[in-house]
Parts: C-alpha cells; structure tokens; sequence
C-alpha cells in the first residue's frame, strides 16, 4: 500500500474489492448508463449491495459519460455509492476529458455531502477499455487539481483488482507528487 499526504488530503492505493471498503464513506461504481447490475465493478457493487440499490438507481438513470450521481449504499459496509459513467475508450469522445469529469464530479458530490472518505476503483479500465496507465495518469492529475477545492474529504482510496494494477498506481502517483 501507498500513502501520500497532500494539502491534509491522503491518498493511497491498495488492492483489494471495492465492494468491501468498510472505512470509507462512499465507494465509486463504475456503472453503466442505465445504472444496472452490469458486469466488473458494477456487478460486485450490485450483488453486495442487494435489490435496493437498483431500486433507487432506477429513477436517476440514464446518465450520460463523464456524469457522476449518489445513492444510499445499502447492504455494502459504506454510507454512499456514487455512480460514475466513464468513456468507453475510442467511442466517446473528448475520452480524456470525460474520464476527468467522472473523478472532477465524484470528488464534488462526495465534498457536498460532507464524506470524509472516498474509494475510486480504476474508472473505465475495465470493459470500457481504456488504457490502465492513461487512465491512472488523468484519475491522479484530475485529483490533485481538485485537492485545493476540497473541504471535507481526507481520504482519497484506489481500489485495484491486482498486483500489476496496484503497482502502475503507485507508480504514477509517485511520478506526480515527486
């Protein structure tokens, strides 16, 4: 595990489920446009959640990419989900910009609710295709633009799946923060 201080904000990377994040207030969803059970990350949040996280996602959706929105968390261990719609990679377009927007607007709705914490998974790496190292490269520049616009958030968490991931993340914020 990483852990970097910056402007009273930590983030760090580990890996791990993002289904199972106990201390962290709100965990993000790479979800889909309909805000359905999906596969990947949107299927393990759905399946640990129970019925009831569909059932309040129903009325939000669609969204649109770039697009962030928040739910009650239900039977996971956090207070929120907030559902985020990344690009798919080669499809939406400008992506770069958009998959900023996913993380710019998930770090504003979890300000706005007062959350301390907040767990990212790599957003739109997965299905979506796009490409691990850019990707981590625009989640971790995104973040530390929006860290001086943050009041309540003192954890920032990424969630990877594997070693390999893990180890890209950590990387590339040490690149960043160096």
């Amino acid at each position: 595990m990483t852990r970097i201080n910056i402007s009273d904000v930590n983030i760090e990377c580990v890996q791990g489920d993002i289904a199972n994040q106990f201390e962290i207030d709100a965990i993000v969803n790479a979800a889909n446009a309909e805000l359905r059970i999906g596969g990947g990350v949107a299927g393990a949040i759905h399946r640990a959640a129970g019925p009831g996280l569909e059932n309040e996602c129903r009325p939000l959706a669609p969204i649109r990419p770039g697009q962030a929105v928040i739910t009650g968390a239900h039977d996971l261990p956090n207070h929120y989900v907030i559902h985020c719609l990344g690009p798919i990679y080669g499809h939406d377009e400008p992506a770069d910009d958009l998959l900023a927007s996913c993380y710019r607007n998930a770090l504003g709705l979890a300000d706005r609710h007062g959350l301390r914490s907040i767990a990212f998974p790599a957003l739109s790496t997965g299905a979506f295709g796009y490409p691990m190292e850019q990707a981590a490269r625009i989640a971790f520049k995104t973040i530390l633009s929006e860290l001086p616009n943050l009041s309540s958030l003192k954890l920032i968490r990424f969630v990877l799946f594997n070693a390999r991931d893990l180890q890209l993340h950590e990387s590339i914020l040490k690149q960043q923060t160096d």
